[in-house]
């Protein structure tokens, strides 16, 4: 097949009635694709055999009550050979689409705010970003996770290909590196919104962001290269499947295909916002825009479209008007302008722009390496970046400047007006005040203000009057700001025995320590005698020798008395119940003494002893484990089987409940801790809390996996002092089969 390796024009594809904001490869069809627009429809499109090597709409989907924002796909299962097809929306709503139905298969429902970001993963987990300001972790229809952390919109996310990891990009400028539902890095350097992210590699991936630029990461934290080319937001990534190059799409009207660290071609559109792109198993690339029309582009000249398309594509292009405010031409003096001559100089790079001067015109051109030749890419309208054009009139006064501001997509367009004399700072705070929106974006106005209205000097309009190129009075386009504002608004321990382990050929109990415990009676039988575990574990022994050290040396006797029926009633029933929690919790922060620390864990285990304790515990599960969580990273080994007996004793209440998100947190807090636990007792209690978790539930299984438990345990299954540690480790290993 002949290759000019230089994109061009394939087909157009006029399907939709408003912006496409998201693009994604389908697993089926072979070709196929599906798209997703602020029409409130996806749609799935297949290669066709007409002349016109064009797509044919094969499938539509609706379901969302408001634009949708973003598409991904699911991968193939035993259920859905072809699929899934999973699009977030304006209505806070994630729904699932099969390939043959117009409704969605179900809807997923959870977020305060916009989805605007999807990413899938395999076993079905879904990831989800928002501008609630948080990530969520779906599988099979529920919210396993909700990642908390970021203070603005979350615009990306990906899964990387290493099972457990996950990163999101936001408006607050950072990166975040997810592993088992808990932020373990993040990413600064950007300088504006993170609006893109795409994987390169197990440890590397892109990110592209409102500053104009793109970055390499490494996923230990380091930013290896940035790319610079795009002149304005850069909304989205694709990566070619050699891991290497890429193509960024963004608000300066473009798309571009990077090779070897270089941006080799700039392909203008013929529309202000190109939203999104996707790269298709052929190596073509597909691009939605805002102005409604998907664009697929080939290297291939046996799929290339006529010459009559190109040309038609060319004359679109070249009527298209051009703002310079929108900064993607640079500074413009008309009288330093050349005239058409100008163009007989061939131009030094791919996508690089000259304007010229005729007549009274002022026209953009780009050189095209392939062509050989400058290709009009449209009319230079509107007031330059260095001269001041003709006084705007908003409600009854003249302004230099009245700007057109999308505070949230869809919603009604806000006017800014401006004089070049006004404090900008000033100018942005009655701006936010008349609109009732929050102070938090005055930065982010007042530098809008001062970005596009450098050069000008303070005084009167110019004497020439009207606009130096058209004589019309300018206005900012909103294009400029889109999606902008909307980004922010937003010790000893002893297993208390129950029925179900005087079952006879049992042996010792094994959380008694490995004295008592012979792994020959584990060898004699092949009953599992670890998981499920769901009467609790509690801690008997009292600490004489610690109380005079302790702050709170009743905090040892009460850890004691809780077990009593009658105690554990009083101190956690609903009076005096979340009060002891809060106090104890007080004691569990990380700056904490270690006993009161470990006392504090203690007490919460043996309050699992009673009904009321039970009760108590689990209304407060998110927080306490939260906080337990925390102290992992404390250096002592009590502690670390204080924590692990708390997280079993909780899988143990949960084994046989329906909550998948509460079985979700105690497998982030558990594979969390075994990362940096070394203590056997304890790895085993966490070990069990694992298979207690997992034990007769398939979603929780899915979702163990998914996380890359198997691999993260592996490593125990060989352990044999204690036997029971290797024993455990290897019935897990089992269930995840």
């Amino acid at each position: 097949m002949a290759s000019s390796n230089s994109y061009k024009l394939r087909c157009s594809i006029p399907g939709h009635e408003m912006d496409v904001r998201g693009l994604a490869t389908a697993v089926f069809p072979e070709g196929a694709f599906v798209s997703v627009s602020r029409d409130r429809t996806g749609r799935v499109w297949v290669p066709n055999s007409s002349p016109d090597r064009g797509f044919t709409e094969m499938h539509c989907m609706s379901g969302h009550s408001n634009f949708v924002s973003c598409v991904c796909i699911i991968a193939p299962s035993e259920t859905y050979p072809r699929g899934l097809i999973a699009t977030g929306g304006n209505d806070n709503n994630i729904c699932v689409f099969t390939l043959d139905q117009p409704q969605p298969l179900f809807t997923l429902k959870g977020h305060k705010n916009t989805v605007c970001t999807l990413s899938s993963g395999k076993f079905g987990t879904l990831l989800s970003g928002s501008w609630d300001t948080t990530a969520k972790v779906w599988l099979n229809e529920k919210c396993m996770m909700t990642l908390q952390g970021h203070s603005a919109a979350v615009w990306a996310v990906i899964i990387l290909p290493e099972q457990g990891l996950m990163l999101s990009g936001s408006a607050d400028k950072t990166i975040k590196l997810w592993k088992a539902g808990r932020c373990e890095k993040t990413f600064t350097g950007h300088e504006d919104c993170v609006r893109g992210l795409a994987v390169i590699s197990n440890t590397e991936f892109f990110s592209c962001s409102n500053d104009t630029s793109i970055r390499r990461w490494l996923v230990t934290g380091e930013c290896v290269q940035v790319y610079y080319s795009h002149t304005n937001f850069i909304y989205s990534l694709a990566v070619f499947p050699n891991g290497q190059d890429f193509v960024s799409t963004g608000e300066d009207r473009t798309l571009r295909i990077w090779r070897n660290g270089e941006c080799s071609q700039t392909i203008r559109l013929p529309a202000q916002s190109v939203w999104c792109c996707c790269i298709l198993p052929n190596g073509d690339i597909a691009v939605g825009a805002s102005d409604g029309i998907i664009r697929v582009f080939t290297e291939s000249e046996d799929r290339m479209a006529s010459v009559e398309d190109l040309q038609a594509f060319e004359d679109e292009l070249s009527k298209a008007t051009i703002d310079p405010k929108t900064g993607d031409l640079g500074d413009i003096k008309v009288e330093d302008l050349p005239g058409r001559e100008h163009l007989n100089e061939p131009g030094n790079r791919d996508g690089q722009t000259r304007l010229i001067k005729d007549g009274q015109k002022v026209e953009a051109y780009q050189w095209s390496v392939s062509d050989g030749r400058w290709m009009k890419i449209g009319d230079v309208v509107g007031g330059s970046n260095q001269q001041t054009s003709k006084s705007v009139m908003y409600e009854g006064k003249e302004y230099d400047y009245v700007f057109t501001i999308d505070v949230n997509e869809g919603g009604p367009s806000m006017k800014l007006p401006y004089n070049v004399s006004e404090d900008p700072w000033l100018t942005a705070h009655n701006f936010l005040q008349k609109n009732d929106l929050s102070p938090m974006f005055l930065d982010q106005v007042a530098n809008f203000i001062i970005e596009n209205t450098k050069g000008h000097v303070v005084g009167p309009a110019q004497p020439a009057g009207g606009d130096p190129f058209t004589g019309e009075k300018h206005t900012v386009s909103s294009g400029f700001l889109k999606g902008v504002f909307c980004l922010d608004v937003t010790g000893g321990a002893r297993y208390i025995p129950g029925s179900a382990d005087d079952r006879p050929g049992f042996g010792a109990d094994p959380f008694t320590g490995g004295g008592a415990y012979s792994s020959a009676a584990l060898r004699r039988t092949t009953t599992n005698i670890y998981f499920p575990k769901t009467d609790g574990v509690t801690f008997e022994q009292a600490n004489a020798s610690q109380i005079i050290d302790i702050v709170f040396p009743v905090l040892d006797i009460m850890r004691l008395a809780v077990r009593h029926p009658q105690v554990n009633e009083t101190l956690c029933g609903e009076a005096e119940g979340v009060q002891l929690c809060n106090h104890l919790l007080s004691l569990m922060r990380p700056e904490g003494r270690p006993a009161n620390q470990m006392l504090a864990l203690r007490t919460l285990c043996n309050c699992f002893s009673g009904r009321h304790g039970r009760a108590l515990l689990m209304a407060q599960r998110e927080t306490v484990l939260s906080r337990a969580a925390d102290l992992a990273t404390v250096c002592n080994k009590n502690i670390h089987v204080a924590l692990a007996t708390l997280v079993l004793n909780y899988a143990g209440c949960l084994h046989s409940q329906p909550d998948l998100e509460a079985k979700a947190q105690c497998l982030s807090v558990a594979s969390r801790a075994l990362e940096t636990v070394q203590d056997r007792e304890a790895v085993f209690r966490l070990l069990v809390a694992l298979g207690t978790t997992v034990a007769s539930d398939q979603t929780a299984k899915d979702l163990a996996r998914s996380l890359g438990v198997n691999s993260q345990i592996s490593k125990y299954s060989s352990v044999s002092d204690p036997a029971k540690v290797g024993e455990c480790c290897q019935l897990i290993l089992k269930e995840l089969q």
